[in-house]
């Protein structure tokens, strides 16, 4: 079997795909949106006549898309990364996403919302669950360590993951926070990662409970981190997005976390209330607070959702399933 990549940037976020030893052709943008990737897309294709091109994200299906029409190449289009927010065309990712399908053999979603929310024709929809990569979490610091690093006195945790970016509700996340904070000393609430808003979140923590709620910034060893979780909480901001399947909650619950995340989009598909997690409408404070408390103040409960959560991400989302359903996908087309 033969591979090529191209890739629209220098900077990728897996450099592991560099020790591979294929080809990798990388192609710069100047405009983002610049025209001309099309024509180098397309003589790279010509030359290289492919079986199947792979697409994964918005411009790379626009480029591809066409230049596997005119040269006769099957194409699979994973351009559906979320769950669409219910603004039809008046919604830039969801024209983009839609402007692709004639081009597409195959359209693919990491989850069953994403496809009905962007509305994929049902002859060419495919769902492929994310899968875990176990091997992440293959040296973990000793949680002790981690405390201390972290300066966390606290035998609780409640943390955290995801970048502060309008997409993320931190604010409703803080917010509960500073709640629980002011009533119980015995929880300190991590808020992992950075973006353009951390600062405005930074603000929304009063000076007395600043030693309560730490915002780490972005951490090479998050894993290390989330493992010192008591509750683990994802908190999305459905007004700009809608979550597919998560691959902090994937993490979360493969940790054997209890999670308490906002209900819709995929996250449905995996945390199932009062049994893989809790979940809670969106921007509700009061409704987070109490499902965080419940499980603090109830330990063999939140194991319990723990443990089922972990067993379901090992049934349903493993790296191995997700790897045969791709190679299926690849015999069907090719046959």
């Amino acid at each position: 079997m033969q591979i090529e990549v191209i890739t629209f940037s220098k900077k990728v976020e897996y450099p592991e795909i560099f020790e591979l030893g294929f080809p990798i052709h990388i192609i710069e943008r100047k405009p983002k949106k610049d025209p001309r990737a099309f024509y180098k897309v397309y003589r790279l294709l010509q030359k290289f006549a492919p079986d199947v091109v792979h697409s994964w994200g918005a411009m790379a299906s626009i480029y591809a898309g066409p230049a596997c029409k005119l040269l006769g190449l099957k194409f699979i289009n994973q351009n559906v990364m979320d769950s669409a927010k219910g603004l039809g065309w008046f919604d830039i990712q969801y024209t983009r996403t839609r402007v692709s399908y004639p081009f597409s053999d195959i359209i693919i979603s990491n989850s069953k919302s994403g496809l009905a929310s962007y509305d994929v024709p049902e002859k060419k929809a495919l769902y492929i669950y994310n899968g875990f990569d176990v091997n992440r979490i293959a040296n973990l610091e000793n949680p002790k360590t981690v405390r201390q690093n972290l300066n966390i006195q606290s035998p609780k945790v409640v943390g955290m993951v995801g970048a502060f970016q309008q997409r993320k509700d931190y604010d409703t996340y803080i917010k509960a926070a500073c709640k629980i904070a002011e009533q119980r000393k015995d929880v300190t609430f991590l808020a992992i990662g950075g973006g353009n808003n951390l600062e405005s979140c930074k603000k929304l923590v009063p000076p007395q409970l600043k030693a309560q709620i730490i915002f780490t910034g972005m951490l090479p060893n998050v894993e290390s981190v989330l493992n010192i979780f008591d509750v683990a909480v994802l908190c999305t901001n459905t007004k700009v997005h809608q979550e597919g399947i998560s691959n902090s909650i994937l993490e979360y619950m493969f940790f054997g976390k209890p999670v308490v995340a906002t209900a819709g989009g995929g996250t449905n598909e995996i945390v199932f209330d009062n049994k893989t997690g809790l979940l809670v409408e969106p921007y509700d404070i009061d409704g987070l607070v109490q499902a965080i408390t419940t499980f603090l103040d109830q330990p063999e409960y939140a194991h319990k959702i723990g443990q089922n959560a972990r067993q379901l991400v090992f049934s349903n989302f493993s790296l191995d399933i997700m790897k045969e359903k791709y190679l299926d996908l690849y015999q069907k087309l090719l046959s």
